[in-house]
């Protein structure tokens, strides 16, 4: 029996709707399953040989993996099968850690873990191994006040000239398909990195817009080159960078660029640090240190 608040609708309106039934499907089980996790995994860009290696082959997913390594953690997973669209901020890497393993976490939420975990953006990823391994003391791992402020100066020239070059023999995206893509990977432009913005192509006192830049390629390989002989002269035959008895922060940031470098297709680029045996031999030794931290999930592993 109807209910006499019903409101019932005109018979032409009724006639419309009536072109649009509503249908409701059973829910369709898929057999893919996610799995709980169980330890940290770590979403990187994918290696230069994913058949073999675990390293990324983008410089700031490889600052992170050996950040990760030199502060003490072991058996990180790793994964590049998700999209940078997919990650947080649309930007690599993520962490993706068990609840438990939170420092915050409380002991209710602990205890509700469902194996969803929760996903890290980078600049979190300190925070969370500080709480696994400790925090440091003030002065982040070097000798003293001096080294510290010293290492800011150095992560500046790693991050602005060694990165322009870097940026600057970057080979292009060539395919008709990367370029109508929506979703692209887009690393930092070169006038972000360069101590001197470049000016633009064309676009100043003319009816054209602005477009592209000027690059003064000596000026960019002649800094590059200075840093590079600034950096082996500056660790000599210490262990650390900064003479720190540990390492620190701007270890994987070197790291990350050294191997990088020796992994570029630019003859040059490589030349400068493969010429000067310190920075070679300390890549490799830290190298097999970073390496070690690191498995890849069993999702990727060929059968």
């Amino acid at each position: 029996m109807a209910s006499p608040l019903a409101v019932s609708l005109p018979a032409p309106l009724r006639h419309f709707f009536s072109r649009f039934p509503l249908y409701t499907y059973p829910p369709v089980d898929s057999p893919d399953k996610a799995c709980p996790v169980t330890q940290p995994t770590l979403w990187i860009h994918v290696p230069w040989s994913p058949d073999a290696d675990v390293l990324s082959s983008d410089v700031e997913c490889l600052k992170w993996q050996a950040y990760l390594a030199l502060r003490g953690l072991s058996n990180v997973a790793i994964r590049w099968d998700v999209s940078v669209d997919g990650a947080l901020d649309t930007r690599l890497p993520n962490l993706h850690v068990p609840l438990k393993t939170l420092p915050a976490a409380s002991k209710e939420v602990k205890e509700q873990d469902d194996g969803e975990g929760e996903l890290l953006p980078a600049h979190l990823i300190p925070e969370w191994v500080d709480g696994q391994v400790g925090t440091l003391d003030e002065l982040e791992g070097y000798v003293d006040e001096a080294a510290r402020y010293e290492s800011r100066a150095w992560v500046a020239l790693l991050e602005g000239n060694v990165h322009a070059a870097l940026v600057l023999h970057q080979p292009s995206i060539s395919s008709l398909l990367s370029l109508l893509s929506p979703y692209q990977t887009k690393p930092r432009s070169l006038e972000a990195v360069v101590p001197h913005p470049p000016a633009p192509l064309f676009g100043i006192s003319s009816l054209l817009p602005s477009y592209g830049t000027h690059v003064d390629v000596e000026a960019v390989e002649q800094q590059y080159k200075e840093a590079i002989a600034s950096l082996s002269e500056r660790l000599g035959t210490d262990k650390w960078f900064l003479g720190s008895a540990a390492p620190t922060a701007l270890d994987a940031l070197v790291f990350a660029y050294l191997h990088s470098i020796l992994h570029s297709k630019e003859n040059s680029l490589r030349f400068e640090v493969t010429r000067r045996v310190n920075l070679v031999s300390w890549e490799l030794r830290v190298q097999s240190q970073v390496r070690g931290a690191f498995r890849i999930i069993e999702a990727l592993q060929s059968p």
